[in-house]
């Protein structure tokens, strides 16, 4: 079978999903950070009655996947070369607003998030793959919920 050329060949992820690094550079918690799958019973947040907000309550005996990922932050590069390796030409994945926006109503964005975004769309740059990005795939701020 041939493809048309300009043909985008490659693969799709959110940040949630890869990147682990959960609290790392000043990231902090996104909604799926508290999430352990699909009809758990056990959310990861707590209603406090006295302060009338959520509070984050995770359990040590189960495994919240974002938390660690694949480990794509420190290992994106790697990551990226394997994909190109394969044929890829384009990545999709989304952005991880906690990384950015801590708590997601900062005026100023968290210079250590944008390094690693700016840093990894270079990467994929660099090794031809054009940089697909989805704005938010469950990535918001848990403060903005609390």
């Amino acid at each position: 079978m041939d493809f048309p050329k300009g043909f985008l060949w490659g693969g799709a992820v959110a940040a949630n999903q890869l990147e682990g690094a959960w609290l790392e550079d000043g990231k902090q918690p996104n909604v799926t950070d508290v999430m352990v799958g699909i009809g758990s019973k056990d959310p990861g947040l707590k209603w406090n009655e006295k302060t009338g907000k959520w509070e984050m309550c995770l359990n040590p005996d189960k495994v919240y996947l974002s938390h660690e990922g694949i480990d794509f932050y420190h290992r994106y590069k790697e990551d990226l070369a394997l994909m190109a390796g394969m044929g890829f030409n384009c990545f999709r994945t989304s952005i991880a607003w906690g990384r950015i926006f801590p708590n997601g109503d900062e005026e100023e964005p968290n210079e250590a998030g944008l390094k690693f975004y700016e840093d990894m769309f270079d990467e994929m740059l660099r090794l031809g793959m054009e940089p697909c990005i989805t704005l938010s795939h469950y990535e918001t701020p848990l403060h903005l919920l609390t």
